[in-house]
């Protein structure tokens, strides 16, 4: 068996044109602005590939880093491990920020913030780094509450990293009412993500990391 002479990027290279860009409805497509803000303002992402053929999609929880996505999870998982290989990849984030109610049912709609990321993952410099990034992410300030991470933990874990660049990402985002007037009640149910009261599961005192995070 031979192997492929040609690199990752360069086999990333020959991506189809319609993949970089919006065909409807171009305007609601955004900036790195917004990309930022999709990133950083969800926890869970979509990861997808395709393995001998067939779509592989896998849920995660990532944080952003600058110009890359972070990924962190168990040396078993098999998407991680196929990923960190070289394949094209995407990584999607969706924020649902209200429901649209329209008079007619063909008019309803969502309002969101969305983002797709094209890239190739790799290997992460410094997977404990990536993990603290992430763990920060999720629940601010308890990196420094935690012992450190263990050599056994270290090498059970992979860390990957999806380059965020320029040509491989779309931001997108509806806000608004409805556009269709109409004498009926017609308007916007805002949906947002909170944070409720933590359930203990051992010890009486909690961190003030997980205080903070809901807020009491």
């Amino acid at each position: 068996m031979t192997s492929d002479p040609t690199s990752p990027a360069d086999r990333y290279a020959d991506e189809p044109v319609a993949l970089a860009g919006l065909r409807r409805k171009p305007h609601r497509g955004g900036d790195r602005a917004l990309l930022d803000e999709v990133l950083d303002t969800t926890l869970v992402g979509t990861l997808s590939t395709v393995i001998e053929g067939w779509p592989w999609s896998v849920p995660m929880l990532f944080a952003r880093a600058g110009d890359a996505i972070l990924l962190h999870g168990s040396i078993a998982a098999g998407a991680l491990r196929h990923v960190a290989e070289g394949v094209p990849s995407t990584f999607t984030v969706f924020i649902l920020d209200g429901i649209v109610v329209a008079d007619a049912l063909f008019d309803h709609s969502a309002n969101y913030r969305s983002a797709v990321i094209r890239g190739i993952p790799e290997r992460a410099d410094d997977e404990v780094a990536a993990l603290e990034v992430l763990s920060d992410k999720l629940i601010p300030g308890r990196v420094a509450e935690s012992p450190e991470i263990t050599r056994k933990e270290r090498a059970a874990t992979i860390a990957l990293r999806i380059p965020i660049v320029d040509g491989q990402w779309i931001a997108k985002a509806r806000s608004g009412g409805p556009g269709v007037e109409t004498d009926n009640w017609t308007g916007v149910v805002p949906t947002r993500t909170v944070f409720d009261d933590p359930i203990t599961a051992t010890g009486h005192l909690i961190p003030e990391s997980v205080r903070r995070l809901v807020g009491g």
